[in-house]
């Protein structure tokens, strides 16, 4: 805390004290409540929702309605929200993120503004991390909710659309965040309005917050279809990289000879960042390419697609790790998630990368998907009328949170003074003796009876610790990426007598490690951290796991000079500090300077990770800008507008862009380029070719000529719709061939922005924003795509024939999604009913399907 903290308060005192009077409010109401029977407690809510129809606000309501919640949680759970879980529904009400410690009872406190936020009626999504809990806290919280009268929905991986539509239509839904993301962006999808599932985004309350909007942030939701690339330039560019010899030379020197202009001598075929995590080639390597390919300019445009799989293929082999960054079981390679220890099914790394990994490790390499629906959580959260989100660490994320989602973070006392007890790091020269010591003080504490819990980096690093355990004869369980269905159980039992754990990372969150009998004499549970994380969030949150609620605990991190970040960070003045005090083979050090130095290395990664989070979103700003109007159009065909107005548009626009092409104001007419006009034209609205007056020659004024194109293209228009003796009729058939080709272009527009981004970052050798081209870029983009949907849907629309069978249909093929849980296997079913030929049209005319878009044209 900073000396102007000390004297004039943090953010966090300043803000609660204006919530105090608030809280004094709600707990002077608990007498008057205790005295209401069931019946009166329920009449609450339709009270109530009548108040706010009669002009009272949410905030006027919530003294009250926050009593009515807390008694309503005694009598259903025997569970009365304490005072610090007041304010923190007061915060969430408030579209903030309380920051509040694990074992606080974040859970209870989320039922206060999910309630009070209930009462309007436009819905309330609780974001949980994953389905257990969404089904865990529906079934349990969900017990308070539908006593007051409210409907309370849940959404899993496994549901079906009717299924999720009926949750969405709830009160209160819980739900997950990728449940939530994938379901938007299959709303946008849809090709009948029937079959969107969500209602409007008004407010959400996102449970472990930081987890969600900040470690998810960097990975995209990705709805993908099958591509049509082969996969054998995978294994080619896998055969060559295992045959290539890294460089010794530092890419960091070499990056910045090659702007100083300064000779070096590169050896080796490639380079390698670890720190940024980069390949390059050198020029021997662009060699060896070329040679192996065939091929006589590596840089040539034609060999695009070696240059970025060759590169894919080194990075695969140099910085990607087994049992580290992905685990190989059943022939098929699984991410494991950096900040849980988790895998994560059915994910895939993105950029061809996971292909290269699966070239690498010698199982069958599928094939790249195709981006049919894309969307950050950044901006996805950022639809919400409101969001809030609740935490044990995000403090020190604060700017980030500010920053991209508008939302503060205020500290929240604990309910009982915090026990647990934080040692000083204990640093080590090398990692034996680290591991050695880490040993010893498992054993010690486990021979009386204290529980441990030590938390890993990596799976590789859970083995070797248990390895060793093993050969010292204690019985221990691993919770790792490689056994997570034991998750639930494991962390149960990490607080009884004599329990030995070893996780990975944060492995459990939103479970809490109750203390068995008597553990709390021997000092509450141990926490023992092998490494420090790169954030100082993840190692905050496993310290966290030690006392919960006032329980005894401890905590202590133990760090070598051999450990990533003090290798990669690390710097000559430690291991001189080191040195200086000359410290025998297998003792520690508590020193305040490497400590500091350790936080300062953690506080660069960090803000170093904030930037590339906000990089992305600025990329992805230009792709939502795009993808509103886009879905804004095809919302308007779905709710069944009459889209003439638009189409008529289209017709003029086309005209005025073709003429504008082939014609000029600043010529005379003998110089106008009919010819080239009808060529272009013509194709896309069939009528007469276009020829001079007399009048036009003489005059030569463009906007005459203009508007008689236009005219003469109205009466094409005109006659179509005349060939159809159902008004409306051609107004599906507009609806379907608009829908149609803005979805075929919208999908080829991602995979060229998708092309436009890799590309991109070479602006910046040329002292360009790179940022700025992509938005630049981007918006030429757009246009050529938005002028392209116009022609081809005219196009269509004039050409269509009377017998033709004109119906609405999607346009790819979904396969998955890059977060999917598992790969569903059976037989496919159909999401919705089929449409009998006596049923009523989708498409809202009113007549039978038979009579409408189901007749045969």
């Amino acid at each position: 805390m900073s000396l102007f903290e000390k004297v004039f308060g943090t953010h966090s005192d300043k803000e609660l004290k204006k919530i105090y009077p608030i809280v004094d409010k709600i707990e002077a109401l608990d007498s008057t409540m205790q005295a209401l029977s069931d019946e009166e407690l329920k009449a609450k809510t339709p009270e109530f929702k009548e108040r706010l129809e009669k002009g009272e606000t949410l905030d006027d309501l919530l003294p009250e309605a926050f009593a009515v919640v807390r008694e309503a949680a005694d009598r259903v759970l025997h569970m009365k929200h304490y005072r610090v879980q007041l304010i923190g529904g007061i915060l969430l009400h408030q579209g903030r993120i309380p920051e509040m410690r694990t074992g606080e009872g974040k859970t209870l406190v989320s039922t206060l503004p999910a309630y009070l936020n209930a009462l309007e009626g436009k819905g309330v999504h609780i974001v949980t991390v994953n389905d257990y809990l969404a089904k865990r806290d529906a079934e349990w919280m969900g017990q308070v909710h539908e006593f007051l009268g409210l409907t309370v929905g849940v959404i899993l991986n496994s549901d079906k659309n009717d299924a999720r539509r009926a949750a969405y239509n709830c009160d209160i839904t819980y739900v997950t965040n990728n449940e939530l993301g994938f379901d938007y962006l299959r709303d946008n999808m849809v090709i009948y309005k029937e079959q969107l599932v969500q209602r409007d985004l008004h407010y959400a309350i996102v449970d472990e917050v930081d987890s969600v909007l900040i470690d998810e942030a960097r990975t995209p939701l990705i709805i993908s279809g099958q591509s049509g690339k082969s996969t054998d330039l995978y294994k080619m560019c896998d055969y060559l990289a295992r045959r290539m010899k890294r460089g010794t030379a530092s890419m960091e020197i070499s990056k910045l000879d090659a702007i100083m202009g300064t000779e070096i001598e590169e050896d080796g075929d490639y380079l390698v960042d670890e720190k940024d995590k980069q390949v390059v080639l050198t020029a021997q390597g662009v060699k060896e390419v070329e040679q192996f390919f065939h091929i006589d300019n590596f840089s040539d445009a034609d060999n695009i697609d070696i240059q970025h799989n060759m590169i894919m293929a080194l990075r695969a082999h140099a910085l990607m790790f087994r049992d580290k960054d992905y685990v190989v079981k059943d022939d098929e390679v699984l991410i494991v998630d950096e900040f849980t220890g988790r895998i994560m099914p059915g994910r895939r790394f993105s950029d061809g990368l996971h292909q290269a990994i699966e070239a690498k490790e010698n199982v069958k390499v599928k094939r790249e998907s195709r981006t049919l629906a894309t969307i950050t959580f950044q901006n996805f959260f950022n639809k919400y009328k409101k969001k809030a989100g609740m935490t044990g660490t995000a403090l020190t994320e604060e700017e980030e949170f500010r920053e991209i989602y508008g939302m503060d973070v205020v500290v929240v006392p604990t309910n009982l003074p915090v026990q647990r007890i934080d040692h000083h790091d204990s640093i080590f020269k090398t990692k034996k003796e680290k591991l050695n010591a880490i040993v010893q003080a498992v054993v010690e504490a486990h021979d009386k009876g204290q529980p441990v819990l030590v938390g890993t980096i990596t799976i590789d690093a859970s083995e070797e610790l248990s390895r060793m355990l093993t050969k010292r004869g204690i019985q221990h369980k691993v919770l790792n990426a490689k056994f997570h269905e034991l998750e639930a159980e494991i962390v149960a039992d990490a607080g009884q007598r004599g329990a030995v754990t070893i996780a990975t990372n944060m492995a459990g969150r939103g479970t809490d490690i109750k203390l068995g009998e008597g553990v709390a004499e021997l000092g509450g549970l141990k926490i023992i951290g092998t490494e420090r994380h790169e954030s100082r969030r993840i190692d905050n949150q496993l310290r966290g796991r030690a006392g919960r609620q006032g329980d005894p605990g401890e905590s202590k991190f133990y760090l070598s000079l051999d450990d990533d970040l003090m290798r990669l960070f690390g710097s000559e003045k430690v291991k001189a500090v080191y040195d200086a005090l000359k410290i025998p083979e297998g003792e520690e050090i508590q020193h305040k300077t490497i400590s500091k130095f350790v936080e300062k290395a953690q506080m660069k990664i960090e803000s170093n990770n904030f930037a590339i989070r906000k990089n992305l979103m600025e990329y992805d700003q230009v792709n939502n800008d795009q993808r509103e109007v886009i879905y804004a159009e095809r919302r308007r065909v779905l709710d069944g507008e009459n889209m003439r107005d638009v189409i008529f548009k289209f017709i003029q626009d086309t005209v005025e862009s073709y003429i504008d092409k082939t014609c000029s104001a600043d010529l005379a007419p003998s110089e106008w380029q009919i010819g080239e006009l009808n060529q272009l034209l013509i194709p896309i609205i069939p009528m007469e070719p276009i020829e001079l007056t007399e009048e036009e020659k003489k005059s030569g004024k463009l906007d005459k000529f203009k508007q008689r194109i236009k005219e003469e293209a109205a009466k094409v228009y005109e006659a179509k719709e005349a060939e159809f003796p159902e008004p409306e009729h051609f107004r599906e058939i507009e609806r379907v061939v608009l829908l149609k080709v803005i979805d075929k272009k919208w999908m080829a527009h991602l995979d060229d922005m998708t092309q436009l981004r890799q590309g991109i970052t070479l602006q910046a050798y040329g002292s360009k924003d790179p940022v700025v081209e992509y938005k630049f870029a981007g918006f030429d983009m757009f246009n050529e795509m938005t002028a392209s949907i116009r022609e081809d849907t005219v196009r269509m629309l004039l050409h269509v024939k009377i017998e033709q069978k004109v119906e609405r249909e999607e346009v790819a093929k979904v396969t998955g999604t890059n977060k999917d849980d598992s790969v569903k296997k059976g037989p496919v079913r159909r999401e919705s009913a089929k449409i009998g030929r006596n049923d009523p049209c989708p498409c809202g005319s009113g007549k039978k399907y038979k009579m409408c878009c189901g007749r045969n044209l």
